[in-house]
């Protein structure tokens, strides 16, 4: 796979994990549907924009989160400044500041770390052909040359027993697997 299409892997990526919210792992933006409106969205926006305001939540690293009353046509930008601006530690490259808010919208600014992880987590679910070690079920290892079903469980109980392999060299504390059968995987494999 060549190096553009990686890249644009990891944008698209990134990008949808940023449509998320509620877990520790998501970096993301999304806009919250309120329960306890009654009036349809269509209607919902006619009257947001007769008030010419909009009500929205900024959280994640910026200095006051909370919700925020900006004018109608408001963006990005402004609500973080809003909310007291960015922390030190924002991932600010992954938020599109120039984007308008909307009402009842839920801006939640990332950290570096969760950047980075995401990031991190993009490129190791790039399909390179290679098994992953640490996530392959008993069939997958199966799938390698040499592998048979009694050496399948192994890996697979040694990697439930000890947590993640650090090195693909390190199957090789499994019983049953050595440098023959390394040597037949080894360009098969991941960790």
């Amino acid at each position: 796979m060549n190096r553009k299409r990686k890249v644009f892997l990891v944008i698209i990526f990134c990008m949808g994990v940023l449509c998320g919210c509620g877990s520790r792992n998501n970096v993301y933006l999304e806009k919250i549907q309120t329960e306890t409106s009654e009036v349809p969205q269509t209607e919902e926006k006619d009257c947001q924009e007769e008030m010419g305001s909009c009500m929205v939540y900024v959280c994640g690293a910026v200095e006051n989160p909370g919700v925020y009353e900006l004018p109608e046509n408001s963006r990005v930008y402004e609500a973080v400044a809003m909310a007291g601006g960015m922390t030190e530690d924002a991932g600010m490259e992954a938020v599109n500041q120039a984007e308008f808010v909307t009402d009842g919208q839920m801006l939640r600014i990332p950290t570096m770390e969760e950047v980075a992880a995401a990031q991190e987590e993009s490129e190791s679910n790039v399909d390179d052909g290679l098994l992953d070690i640490n996530r392959a079920s008993v069939a997958d290892f199966m799938t390698l040359p040499g592998i048979g079903q009694s050496k399948a469980e192994a890996l697979f109980q040694y990697r439930e027993a000890h947590g993640r392999f650090s090195s693909i060299e390190e199957i090789m504390n499994v019983d049953g697997i050595k440098e023959g059968v390394f040597n037949k995987i080894k360009d098969s494999i991941k960790v």
